[in-house]
């Protein structure tokens, strides 16, 4: 869940993409074999996250099953394009679909052993990292130049689409009707027939001129080590550049807090069981598309950095109120009782005030997480934007996995929703500091 959703390039919702590119055959099958594996993928997230907190009632094995997702991008990122640029890129596509279908089987028969689960996500997160750059080096091959905006918009808009149906409406529903264990024959299904249509592609040698892996290996690593030091003296040096990556670290954190500490929220706030996440998780997606297009209908008018500190605001508001919904809600029905003695129980008000607070906190995170992203792009100097961008989009999945480690043992020892308010009166004084002492200049009004 996780972070990458950041790091992409926002799509206008307000323009659907054209897919006049998928009359295109060979683009069609790799656009078809990109939905199911997005798709198969946040469907997965959500399914480990009802086992792992089924088998485990840890929070903390919570916190290791999100790290298991993220931590493989953040360190094979930098060379996974110098391993696809040495390869054939179909080989490359077919393989890593295989070998995740292939995970994702034996994963069924490992339940029991929360080891196993984790090592095997490990294997498939790596080779999602392996299959990404494979697939955007693929489309050029595929399409003719002026369909290339086309097909990397299609690309684009389709990433962003398929974490809301995965995440939010499918994971969900197979994991309530099915069990998680359904989930994961589900998605090992989807990588299966992704990796069969990667197969019809074109064959995509590498260049003849293409250096020796080990070499390439090696220089990459150097450089990546180089323009990280860059990085970080360039953030000492920027104020509002470290603004700008605090913002992201906390947005690409937020989701990853909320996977760990949802499931046993639910449980004590509302009495549900771990699959019962989903009333969580849909309202919070629901929030973040009505973010999104409220940005792109008046989010112009408004100066970015504000933009952002009020959707910080909300969202640290958003996670407290969380916290406190249960008291809210008697609070809520007490009062109903003696207005009128209107029927509305501390469960069903319980119930009300979580889908309606994490509405509210989803539509506050789209006000954070892509201004925040557009802020970066834009404060970076031409000059030093390409040498140090990807370098910066590494410190903020960096700076996100410290809270992540962080809440699972918190939670353990003070409860999820005790975890969860202290989280969110962290945010709302980190948006409160921006306000008070953030940089004066980072004042535009152009927003998305």
């Amino acid at each position: 869940m996780s972070e990458s959703q950041i790091k992409k390039e926002i799509p206008d919702f307000q323009q659907p993409p054209d897919v006049g590119v998928l009359r295109n055959g060979a683009f069609l099958r790799l656009w078809i074999a990109q939905l199911l594996t997005q798709i198969g993928g946040n469907v997965v997230l959500y399914g480990l996250t009802v086992l792992v907190a089924e088998r485990s009632r840890s929070t903390s094995a919570l916190s290791l099953l999100f790290l298991s997702f993220l931590v493989p991008a953040v360190l094979l990122s930098p060379i996974s394009g110098v391993w696809v640029d040495r390869l054939d890129k179909r080989l490359v596509l077919v393989v890593a679909n295989l070998s995740r279908a292939a995970a994702f089987f034996l994963m069924l028969g490992s339940v029991d052993s929360l080891g196993a689960v984790m090592l095997l996500n490990i294997f498939a997160s790596f080779m999602t990292t392996v299959f990404a750059p494979a697939e955007l080096a693929m489309i050029p091959l595929l399409v003719r130049r002026d369909q290339l905006t086309s097909a990397n918009g299609l690309f684009t808009f389709t990433l962003n689409a398929a974490f809301a149906l995965g995440f939010a409406l499918l994971g969900p529903a197979v994991v309530r009707i099915a069990g998680p264990e359904a989930a994961i024959v589900f998605v090992a299904g989807l990588f299966l027939i992704a990796g069969i249509l990667c197969i019809g592609l074109p064959a995509a040698p590498p260049t003849a001129h293409a250096e020796g892996l080990r070499a390439s290996t090696r220089e990459t690593t150097r450089t990546t080590t180089s323009e990280l030091m860059e990085g970080l003296r360039y953030i000492r040096a920027n104020g509002s550049v470290l603004w700008s990556l605090t913002y992201l670290s906390i947005a690409a954190s937020v989701v990853g807090l909320m996977g760990v500490l949802g499931p046993e929220y639910v449980a004590n706030a509302l009495g549900l069981e771990a699959r019962d996440f989903w009333l969580i998780v849909l309202p919070i997606g629901l929030g973040v598309v009505t973010g999104i297009l409220a940005l792109n209908s008046w989010g112009q008018a408004i100066s970015r950095r504000r933009l952002i500190e009020g959707g910080l605001l909300g969202v640290g508001a958003g996670l407290a109120l969380l916290a406190l919904a249960e008291p809210i809600s008697r609070a809520i029905s007490d009062g109903a009782s003696v207005l009128g003695g209107l029927p509305i129980g501390s469960g069903a008000s319980a119930l009300a005030t979580v889908i309606f607070v994490a509405y509210f906190a989803g539509a506050s995170y789209g006000l954070v997480a892509i201004p925040a992203q557009t802020a970066l792009q834009e404060e970076l100097p031409e000059e030093v934007r390409g040498r140090v961008f990807g370098v910066l989009n590494m410190l903020v999945s960096l700076g996100s996995f410290a809270p992540i480690i962080a809440v699972g043992p918190i939670a353990d020892a003070i409860g999820a929703t005790n975890t969860l308010l202290g989280v969110g009166i962290l945010i709302a004084v980190v948006a409160l500091l921006s306000i008070v002492r953030g940089p004066r200049h980072s004042t535009t009004a152009r927003s998305a």
